[in-house]
């Protein structure tokens, strides 16, 4: 092991679960400042926020998400916001494919009511030469 590095600790998915489901919402927090959760922020307008995740698997793996708290972009976001909203995360997408080796990059919505319920898209860039089957 390179002792310029930190030992490795392995993910506690327990914490992380009790985290989105009793704590405040993440996005709302990170935007209100709290030192809990913090992030590299990517992007910023009036609407919308990009910022780097904390626990990144990938290079450039980033989220972008409404200032605004919106649970259901079906039912909370108008056409037009919504629209300009997915504007703004295929910017961010093209900016993170700009900048890290990318062959294909994939957009995800993840979240439920059960925790992380802001709407929150994932951006991660496949690097080039991933076997198919991984």
């Amino acid at each position: 092991m390179d002792d310029d590095q930190p030992a490795r600790v392995d993910f506690d998915f327990d914490q992380y679960g009790r985290r989105v489901r009793e704590g405040p919402c993440f996005v709302c927090a990170y935007l209100a400042g709290h030192p809990d959760y913090r992030h590299h922020s990517l992007y910023e307008d009036d609407d919308t926020i990009a910022f780097l995740t904390r626990h990144p698997v990938q290079l450039g793996y980033c989220l972008v998400a409404p200032k605004r708290h919106v649970e259901s972009w079906i039912d909370d976001l108008e056409e037009p916001d919504f629209l300009r909203f997915q504007g703004v995360v295929r910017r961010v997408a093209r900016a993170v494919a700009a900048t890290v080796p990318t062959e294909r990059m994939y957009s995800l919505s993840l979240g439920s009511q059960q925790g992380n319920a802001h709407v929150h898209w994932h951006l991660a860039a496949l690097p080039p030469g991933v076997p198919y089957h991984q």
